[in-house]
């Protein structure tokens, strides 16, 4: 019999950690966010190639999984604030790790 090679969510830290920040975006939104980027738009613009569809996407499924929460203004037009929960902020170590990380390698890579 061949044994699986798949790991359950609910079976690995490391599977469950991915799937509450893992892909291409939600790092670095996480960041950004930490920043003081909070507003839709210059969220967009602070992040290449990304659609706003995507955005909408990643901000919800983030808010969805507990990591933001998202204020609404009463105000003509209406203005929304991202900010991280406590979760959201308990997952900074890891970010700032990937940024630490990023910054010793940035210049290899740059070299190929």
């Amino acid at each position: 019999m061949e044994e699986k090679k798949s790991v359950a969510i609910q079976d690995c830290p490391v599977t469950f950690t991915m799937s509450m920040i893992g892909g291409k975006w939600k790092p670095i939104i996480i960041y950004l966010i930490t920043l003081g980027v909070n507003r839709f738009g210059i969220l967009q613009r602070g992040i290449d190639g990304i659609s706003k569809q995507m955005l909408t996407k990643q901000l919800r499924e983030m808010e969805a999984d507990g990591i933001l929460s998202r204020k609404i203004y009463a105000e003509i037009p209406p203005r929304v604030e991202y900010s991280l929960t406590e979760l959201g902020a308990s997952l900074l170590p890891i970010i700032k790790s990937m940024k630490k990380w990023g910054e010793i390698h940035i210049d290899s890579e740059n070299k190929i």
